[in-house]
């Protein structure tokens, strides 16, 4: 089962990457016609998720409304750290998604883009990317 791990650079406190490409062309590449593409992202702070990606006021809204429900500086925090929020944001979000592969492409709805999404950056993250074949 083909994985492939890329390093990707976050440029702020909060920020969501678009890595759509990177994993289309890694399932172009490895070549299965069809299948399941898991994407993951082995850290605490950061998550994976779908969404529209053509209209870039809607990664900002959902960032908005993180930030609304999820504050930074709760005195009720306990985590020594001071990023209990990230923590909880990486919880509501996931850490991974699954996408079916048909004809060696993603099935991703035409608007809809994969992000790294990053809650106490900037940080480099590892995401995690494998595909499985269906026999």
């Amino acid at each position: 089962m083909p994985l492939r791990v890329f390093e990707v650079k976050t440029p702020s406190h909060t920020a969501f990457v678009d890595v759509t490409e990177k994993v289309r062309s890694f399932v172009r590449e490895v070549g299965p016609k069809e299948g399941l593409c898991v994407v993951y992202v082995p850290h605490t702070t950061a998550a994976v998720f779908i969404n529209e990606g053509a209209d870039p006021s809607v990664v900002r809204d959902i960032a908005y409304k993180l930030d609304q429900l999820v504050e930074w500086n709760d005195p009720n925090y306990r985590h020594l750290e001071g990023n209990s929020a990230a923590h909880i944001k990486s919880a509501i979000i996931g850490n991974s998604r699954v996408i079916p592969v048909a004809d060696g492409e993603l099935l991703l709805g035409t608007w809809e883009a994969i992000f790294l999404a990053e809650f106490d950056g900037p940080r480099t993250r590892r995401l995690i990317v494998q595909v499985i074949p269906v026999i």
